[in-house]
């Protein structure tokens, strides 16, 4: 648990670590909110919306054994989760290699969409947020997120 000195500046914008793990905790909160009512909306899982995350997020094309890396699922699992995201029209499955065998899973365009519509109320309050900052305070938080999900990365799951 945490001492009253620890907690000192959650509130009021303090940079220290209680104050971090407050503000990271409500954001993902928050965040978590809105992506269990648009799984509900669309009639999937919450770990679907993860799946859709990464597959948008991802700098190549996501195949399903790098998503279930990613997810930490098993293979059952993200094969169960893709068959929901392609049944429900969010993803395709597209073999784009001579190897057949190889399969990348692309986000459909009509579903980015919906999900467009329905997160622009995240970035309507992103931009508001935004707003508030000069540039180059955003680029240090930006800077900052990236550090941290570097960081993130490594982190073993599990008990410790």
């Amino acid at each position: 648990m945490a001492s009253a000195e620890d907690k000192s500046g959650a509130a009021d914008g303090g940079t220290d670590l209680w104050s971090f793990a407050v503000q990271l905790r409500r954001v993902n909160g928050e965040i978590n909110r809105l992506a269990h009512g648009f799984a509900a909306d669309q009639g999937l899982h919450p770990t679907d919306v993860q799946a859709l995350a990464a597959i948008l997020d991802a700098e190549e094309p996501m195949t399903p054994g790098r998503l279930r890396e990613h997810l930490g699922l098993t293979s059952g699992a993200v094969t169960a989760c893709v068959d929901r995201l392609e049944r429900a029209g969010h993803i395709r499955r597209v073999r784009e290699s001579a190897d057949r065998r190889v399969v990348h899973l692309h986000y459909a365009a009509d579903a980015m969409a919906a999900a467009r519509s329905w997160f622009r109320p995240l970035a309507q309050a992103t931009d508001a947020a935004r707003d508030r900052f000069t540039e180059a305070e955003l680029s240090v938080v930006v800077r900052f997120l990236a550090a941290l999900n570097e960081e993130m990365a490594t982190l073993e799951t599990g008990r410790h």
